[in-house]
């Protein structure tokens, strides 16, 4: 059973390098692995408000419209650093990973 595995392997998960060469595109993974955190809370904090009734339409659209602007903007600097979106996140240890 050695050669059989549950599904494919996770992404791989983020680290600090110590190699000054990389500190630059670490920092940035590091800023956008928040910003991503960021979006997706809000993105959840919305649609509780959405699904309680508590926003008008035009505030609806206006949400939606900033998510997804902001999600464009984290994927075209990903692009732009050499990131795969996939490779945002953190391992915090015992607590597992952030996203």
């Amino acid at each position: 059973m050695s050669g059989l595995h549950a599904g494919p392997p996770p992404p791989p998960v983020f680290r600090f390098a110590l190699d000054p060469a990389d500190a630059e595109r670490d920092l940035a993974r590091l800023v956008l692995t928040l910003v991503e955190l960021v979006r997706r809370l809000l993105e959840t904090q919305a649609l509780r408000r959405m699904e309680a009734g508590t926003v008008t339409e035009d505030e609806v659209e206006r949400l939606g419209t900033a998510l997804m602007q902001t999600r464009g903007a984290v994927l075209g600097l990903c692009d732009r650093l050499g990131l795969q979106p996939e490779e945002l996140n953190l391992d915090l240890g015992p607590l597992g990973r952030l996203l």
